[in-house]
Parts: structure tokens; C-alpha cells; sequence
């Protein structure tokens, strides 16, 4: 009998161990129940970075401890709604950090968050979704455009020619740190553009793309001569492009769910996120997917970030959870059942109103909602049991104005989420 319990202790230590523990994704403690949009890191500190994320109502927070605490960092922040960040560590000991807000425009941290100016002059939209850095150039996408500062947002022009009204939803550069890299600008219904000169001017690199939004893009292997440009669609999945955007090509074998909200690049290990199908890895270029969900309780991903030997990744309402990258180095096999799904609504993007479908593999109580970008609820569809099988829903958007919202399937205490382009 003293056998078997030591037997049984032996096994429960086992499974309490801190390194039984990180093979899987975990919780970190906050911020508390909040929709994470975006990560900064500053890696100024080698030991242990700061790690922020914004928020599109509660500011920004900072962690000092690779998540283990979560403290605000919004003083002065007169716009909490933050969509997008940006660092420049080029003096360790004054890292300068950036924050694009809906409304506010971009302020500027000297101090980690402490305290936080508005930097605005010459910034006509102060709706910025994107940003992106290279020493004291600044990008900023905006609803309508791009606007560029030379001096580390002391002040703005504007940057949107051959951009046109685009409304930017994301940026990266590749050959960062040289006097002329490449920059990508993801764009809303519009399709993908380059500069090479830094924003001054813009070309269309659409060639090969089936898809025209493009909420995330990636680079592996940004200071080679031979940089990977990767791209997430709603709806598409995921395009690569070896030759700068001069052509493109779909890379989804293994890629269940191509509604990508987000891309994480490590090495040679490329994350995606997706709406309602948690994080897949590719370690080969996108040539091939697999799912890497195990310790997930929700599986939709609004944005993931890569810091130290740590994947993080926000989740809807769920704050943010974290998984250590060495565990990854293999696609893994042990993808989370599914029991139910929420499809891609149909058409999309749509105007003014669209099809959403899901399938339940039994009965339950379900609830099927609606969010705009800032997290705010526009409409409850559907509340109530709901037998097995096939269903759908009309969602009538005539009163809303253009953008990207977000539909939310609940049920069994476990929720899936999509995308939806509405186009006037």
C-alpha cells in the first residue's frame, strides 16, 4: 500500500511541476478578462523584456515578468482604445514606444508607459490601425491612408501616394534598419502595396493574391537577401511571396481554418492565428500547417507576439496566455476536437447584409453575437437552445458603417469566432 501511494505522489508532483505545466498553453494573470489587440515588445532589457499589449477600451498594460503579473501603463493615455504599437530601442537607456488609438492618434512613452504624450502635428486622421518603425521614420495607417514622420512623430505628412483612401490595416518592413527597406501595407478590400522609399510613394503587389483584406503580414528572414513576405486573408488563408510582392502564392495544407487574424514570426517558425480555430505552426515556409492548441479553453486568437522563448497570444476576452516556444519545434498532432463550427458568413465582405452558418453536434444552449472592432456588442442573433445539426442566420448590417466586425458562437461554455468585411 506504501508502494502505491508514493506511486500516486510520484505521478501527481509529475503533473505539478512547472515544466510539465509549460507544455501546453497557460493563462498568465491578466489583464483580467480583457480583448487584447496588439503586442509591443521591448527587448531593450535581454533578461526580461517589457511586454505590452493595448486594449480597445482599458489602455495599455505592462508585464516586466513574461506575463507572471500585468500592471496598467496608460498614464495620461487620454485615448484608451488602443489599436497598434511601435518601438524604437535605438537608445536602450530611453526606448521610445508608440501607440496608435481610434480617435486619439499616436502618443509616445518614454518611461514604459508611465506617462504618455500625444504626438499629432500634421496627423489629419487620428483613427490609426497600423504602425511601423524604422529608427526615426514612423508609419502610421490610418482609414484612409498612410502618414510618415521623420522625426519620431514630432510631426506628420501625409505618405498615401499610388495608396489612394486605402484603409491600412497593416504594416511590415523588410531590410529594417537600412536607409531604404521594403514596406508592406495590408490594406482593407484592397488588396497589398510596397514602398521603397518609406512611405513616400506606393505601388500594388496584388499579382498571384485571391484575396483583398489583409489584416496581418510577417517577414522571415527580414535582413537576408531573400526575405519570406507572408500575408493573412479573411477568408484565404495564408500567401507568401519570395521575390519582394512581386507574386504571390497560397500556402494552406494543414490550414483548417483560413480566417487569419494574425501572424508570429520566430526564427524559421511562422504562427498563425485564426477566428476560431486557435494558433497553427508552420516550420517550413507555409508549405505545410499544423494545429498547436493543446491547453487552450477558447480557440479565438485576435493576436499573437513572440518575446524571448515565449509564443503569446490574445485571445477574445480572455486575456493572454502564453506557450514556450521550445516545445514547438514539431508540427503537433493533437488537434482539440471540435464540437461544434462556425462557418465564414456568406458573402463576404457583404453590404448590407450576409449569411452566417454553424453546425452544433448536439444540442445546446447557444448564443450568437456581434462586436465591432473596439469589442462593443452590436447584436445578439441568436439566444437559446438550438437542436443538432446545420443552421443559419441573416445578419442585416444596413445601419452600420464600414469595417470589420466580428461574430461570436457560444455554446457549452466554449466560443468560436469569424471576421466579417462589411463594404459600403
Amino acid at each position: 500500500m506504501k508502494l502505491i501511494n508514493l506511486f500516486i505522489i510520484s505521478i501527481a508532483l509529475f503533473f505539478s511541476t512547472p515544466e510539465f505545466a509549460h507544455c501546453q498553453w497557460v493563462q498568465t494573470s491578466g489583464p483580467a478578462g480583457a480583448f487584447v489587440t496588439c503586442f509591443a515588445i521591448d527587448g531593450t532589457n535581454v533578461a526580461s523584456p517589457n511586454l505590452f499589449v493595448g486594449t480597445p477600451g482599458s489602455g495599455v498594460y505592462l508585464s516586466t515578468n513574461n506575463g507572471s503579473t500585468w500592471s496598467p501603463a496608460s498614464g495620461k493615455l487620454t485615448t484608451t482604445s488602443v489599436h497598434a504599437f511601435a518601438v524604437d530601442s535605438t537608445n536602450a537607456s530611453s526606448p521610445l514606444l508608440f501607440a496608435g488609438t481610434d480617435g486619439g492618434g499616436v502618443f509616445l512613452s518614454t518611461n514604459n508607459g508611465t506617462l504618455w504624450t500625444a504626438v499629432n502635428t500634421g496627423l489629419a486622421n487620428t483613427f490609426v490601425q497600423a504602425l511601423a518603425i524604422n529608427g526615426a521614420r514612423l508609419i502610421a495607417g490610418v482609414a484612409d491612408g498612410a502618414y510618415l514622420s521623420t522625426n519620431s512623430g514630432a510631426s506628420w505628412s501625409a505618405a498615401s501616394t499610388g495608396l489612394g483612401n486605402a484603409s491600412v490595416l497593416s504594416l511590415v518592413m523588410s531590410s529594417q534598419g537600412t536607409s531604404s527597406p521594403m514596406l508592406f501595407a495590408g490594406t482593407l478590400a484592397k488588396g497589398i502595396f510596397l514602398s521603397t522609399d518609406n512611405g513616400t510613394s506606393w505601388k500594388g503587389v496584388d499579382t498571384g493574391l485571391t484575396e483583398t483584406t489583409f489584416q496581418s503580414l510577417a517577414v522571415i528572414g527580414p535582413n537576408t537577401s531573400s526575405p519570406k513576405i507572408f500575408a493573412g486573408t479573411f477568408g484565404g488563408g495564408v500567401f507568401l511571396s519570395t521575390n519582394n510582392g512581386t507574386s504571390w502564392k497560397a500556402v494552406n495544407n494543414g490550414l483548417t481554418n483560413t480566417n487569419v487574424n494574425c501572424l508570429a514570426v520566430s526564427g524559421t517558425k511562422l504562427f498563425a492565428g485564426t477566428d476560431s480555430s486557435g494558433v497553427f505552426l508552420s516550420i517550413n515556409n507555409g508549405t505545410s500547417w499544423a494545429p498547436v492548441n493543446t491547453g487552450l479553453v477558447d480557440l479565438s486568437i485576435n493576436v499573437v507576439a513572440v518575446s524571448q522563448t515565449n509564443l503569446f497570444a490574445g485571445i477574445f476576452n480572455e486575456g493572454v496566455w502564453k506557450r514556450t516556444l521550445s516545445e514547438m519545434n514539431s508540427v503537433s498532432q493533437n488537434e482539440q476536437p471540435v464540437t461544434f463550427r462556425l462557418e465564414q458568413n456568406y458573402p463576404n465582405p457583404f453590404n448590407p447584409s450576409t449569411t452566417i452558418s454553424f453546425v452544433l453536434a448536439e444540442r445546446g444552449m447557444v448564443t450568437l453575437e456581434v462586436f465591432d472592432m473596439l469589442g462593443r456588442k452590436i447584436q445578439t442573433l441568436i439566444h437559446g437552445a438550438i437542436e443538432a445539426g446545420q443552421h443559419s442566420t441573416r445578419f442585416d448590417a444596413g445601419n452600420l458603417p464600414s469595417g470589420i466586425y466580428t461574430a461570436s458562437l457560444t455554446t457549452n461554455n466554449v466560443r468560436r469566432e469569424m471576421k466579417m468585411v462589411l463594404g459600403k
